[in-house]
């Protein structure tokens, strides 16, 4: 899926050094001393899930809508996706 932007330029903590070596005065070490003051990790162990509720309860990745649309004095029927009053299933976990 492409590249990510978080890796340019030695932001990544597990980047690779490059042809050159060390990334930068003081290397990897410098690195890991400037992030070792946070708890966090750089992953994600959680997202929301791909499921969502309508208001009548039912359960779909997806929702849709059928209106008429006349054309030329002909009816046609067209589907029209719905975004608003979805609530989300849950949140999954990625353990």
């Amino acid at each position: 899926m492409g590249a990510s932007g978080s890796k340019a330029r030695g932001l990544w903590p597990f980047a690779s050094p490059g042809p050159g070596g060390a990334a930068g005065p003081g290397g990897e070490q410098a690195l890991a001393r400037a992030r070792g003051c946070r708890s966090a990790t750089p992953f994600v162990f959680t997202r929301r899930g791909s499921m969502y509720y309508d208001e009548d309860g039912d359960l779909a990745h997806e929702f849709y809508e059928e209106t008429i649309v006349t054309k030329n004095g002909r009816k046609r029927a067209k589907l029209k996706r719905i975004h608003k009053n979805l609530i989300p299933q849950f949140l999954s976990s990625l353990h």
